[in-house]
């Protein structure tokens, strides 16, 4: 077997109104899918992370640099491919774009290898468990969403049977050194110190006894505020704190993970092994948060569950974007000694939920189950792709 083409789809989803992290303003949401063809006839799936930037610049990294490495190869070398494509893209970027389009590539890889092995990827990987547990990641920043109907969302979710949810903080450029105002509709959404601590004090009494409560910062802090917010978080109740400070403040990182008893996670946002070794090494989180999509694939998120296996930590990866990443990082956390929760993004968003034709549900139990087709065991539906396509 041998790849005969790569091509890759951006799809769009517009909301008509805009939901808001402590940096982030989403009008819309978009998915890079790379897709790998064969001289077999088999297909392979991916998705690529298209964060913080035009999709467009995702797909042309891989249909014009990194396809190259890839045209005529025998898809089972996925650690040589994975290899070239690293090291021979390396003076491109060794992290960010480039790492989220070799992620795409080799989540494409794997499905390919799936398919022909006729496993499903997790049990191909060696198999933990068959099923995972799911929180609900949501609470995010919304014009007309106030105390209320933040708490009214969070019931819901209970209702639902999670055990635990996620909320969004961070979203106040009065903090000194808060990038929020840099950012584009940085000035939507805002709120002050007084109000984000009411936010959590709400949500956590609603949880209380019924759930565990998580909060979100997405590196809106500087290392002092966020050790004060987080004592006072912790007399909430909160179960965890994730991206308290800029990605890169290793050593910022780990002064907060030293001064509080709330676990720190992190950091999403760093795309690489040499990066979570840093942020491992120097303890600058308890909980590591890779996302197969975003930090080199299932190859390279493999090795850094290695890592954190060695230091005794869990990894709880970010999912945040389509059913293809949904489904990529439901296998790789099955897959791991030290996985243990699933991300489940609970805000509207079809192609979460209707690009793929196999649905991701949470059961009678609280549990999802693992898909057990070959492969990721996802197809995509032509019509969602049809009608959210860019062209």
């Amino acid at each position: 077997m041998r790849i005969t083409n790569v091509n890759v789809l951006v799809l769009s989803y517009k909301y008509n109104n805009g939901i808001a992290d402590a940096l982030n303003y989403f009008s819309k949401r978009n998915v890079v899918v790379a897709l790998l063809d064969t001289d077999s006839g088999l297909q392979g799936i991916g998705e690529s992370a298209c964060f913080g930037g035009p999709p467009q610049s995702t797909k042309n990294i891989i249909e014009g640099e990194l396809k190259n490495y890839l045209i005529g190869e025998e898809p089972t070398n996925i650690e040589r491919i994975w290899q070239r494509m690293w090291f021979g893209s390396r003076h491109h970027g060794r992290r960010g774009l480039l790492q989220a389009g070799i992620s795409g590539i080799d989540i494409a890889l794997w499905d390919l290898i799936g398919k022909q092995a006729k496993m499903p990827l997790y049990r191909l990987f060696g198999g933990y468990t068959n099923k995972l547990k799911p929180y609900a990641s949501a609470g995010f920043y919304q014009e007309g969403k106030g105390l209320k109907e933040l708490a009214k969302e969070v019931e819901g979710y209970l209702e639902e049977g999670f055990q635990y949810i996620k909320i969004k903080v961070g979203r106040t450029p009065e903090i000194m050194l808060c990038p929020t105002e840099n950012m584009p509709n940085g000035d939507k959404c805002i709120v002050s110190i007084e109000e984000d601590l009411a936010r959590v004090e709400t949500c956590a009494k609603a949880v209380k006894n019924r759930g565990k409560l998580i909060v979100d910062v997405n590196n809106a802090w500087t290392p002092s505020i966020a050790i004060k917010m987080g004592r006072e978080f912790e007399k909430m109740g909160v179960y965890w704190i994730e991206e308290p400070v800029a990605t890169d403040d290793i050593l910022g990182s780990a002064e907060v993970a030293r001064a509080l008893d709330i676990p720190i996670a992190g950091y999403e946002s760093e795309s690489g092994m040499f990066g979570f070794r840093e942020l491992i090494e120097n303890r600058s989180v308890d909980i590591v948060q890779p996302d197969v999509c975003w930090t080199g694939g299932f190859s390279e998120c493999r090795r850094i569950a290695a890592l954190a296996s060695a230091y005794n930590l869990p990894v709880i990866p970010h999912v945040f974007s389509s059913g293809i990443s949904l489904v990529a990082n439901m296998h790789y956390i099955a897959s791991i000694n030290n996985g243990c929760l699933l991300e489940f993004d609970r805000n509207p968003y079809p192609l979460r939920d209707d690009l793929i034709i196999e649905k991701v549900k949470v059961d009678s139990d609280g549990y999802v189950r693992i898909p057990e087709e070959p492969g990721l065991g996802v197809r995509l539906n032509e019509k969602i792709v049809k009608k959210y396509l860019v062209k």
